[in-house]
């Protein structure tokens, strides 16, 4: 039988334990440094840009994966991706989107009207400017964060749609994981009606769309592109044709590991869990 201890000793103990988890932290008894550290999410801006960022113990030296969220989703709903990259070892970052999170220009609602209403119009400026964002934040990850120069980048949807067309961006991007997402913003076989692009956004295609900028993967990043079989909003075949293209042109080498696309069977426009495994073990193959 245990003897009741006083709320006095009780305090000591309290302070004891707390006194020691600062020991395990700094590595100060031995354990390898972050053993018993948690997953820390912080809240920082990049410019103008709002982000949050997890990691677990120190960020220097690790690889830093971006996390998007898919169309009117922000920074704050990618958390559960961004602990579990760190938990993978990795810096895991989100920033919100050209016109959504912190950076929208009227309510959600609105924004999924107005976008849907003209994707063409309203959808391509989102996934062009937000991709030509990315270089900012690889930038400042490697000068405050001191993480290393190979960086991944996924996400959903358009946050997949994003990814692929930063890897084409900029060159650090070694290893890129699209869920539901695509390399042709034409999207042909979508159930969507597409609009017509005003001349400002047909700018933004003609500058960034990753089927018609073969070229611009020549730095070779591994890409795989997590794909729902029946889904009839961003039909699967694009990352095929895309893959297709970039091995006919030799762009990449035949049969290439760098390039893969799995269409998830029975799966339409959602993320099953089996997407995100696959992801997080993308990212763990290809950024060491």
């Amino acid at each position: 039988m245990r003897t009741p201890i006083t709320e006095e000793d009780a305090g000591v103990l309290r302070m004891r334990r707390r006194q020691f988890g600062v020991f395990v932290l700094g590595g100060l008894i031995g354990l390898p440094a972050g053993a018993q550290q948690e997953v820390v999410v912080k809240k920082v801006r990049i410019g103008e840009l709002p982000a949050i960022y997890a990691c677990k113990g120190e960020t220097r030296g690790k690889n830093l994966v971006i996390w998007l969220p898919g169309f009117s989703g922000a920074k704050e709903g990618t958390e559960g991706q961004l602990k579990a990259l760190a938990e993978q070892g990795f810096v895991g970052l989100c920033f919100d989107p050209y016109q959504h999170g912190e950076r929208r220009i009227e309510p959600n609602d609105q924004l999924r009207t107005r976008v849907r209403g003209n994707i063409r119009r309203f959808f391509w400026p989102i996934l062009a400017k937000t991709a030509e964002e990315v270089p900012t934040v690889v930038d400042w990850c490697i000068r405050e964060l001191g993480v290393s120069a190979n960086v991944g980048i996924g996400g959903t949807s358009m946050g997949g749609d994003i990814s692929v067309a930063a890897a084409g961006v900029d060159r650090r991007i070694r290893a890129v994981a699209a869920l539901v997402g695509t390399p042709d913003w034409m999207r042909p076989g979508s159930f969507e009606p597409p609009g017509e692009p005003d001349e400002a956004a047909q700018k933004d295609y003609d500058r960034r769309n990753p089927l018609t900028h073969l070229n611009d993967f020549r730095h070779h990043p591994a890409i795989t592109f997590e794909s729902g079989a029946v889904d009839m909003q961003v039909p699967p075949d694009g990352g095929q044709r895309f893959v297709a293209a970039l091995l006919e042109k030799g762009i990449y080498p035949k049969d290439s590991p760098l390039l893969r696309v799995t269409l998830h069977p029975g799966v339409p426009h959602r993320i099953d869990p089996k997407m995100i495994e696959n992801a997080m073990a993308w990212f763990k193959e290809h950024l060491r």
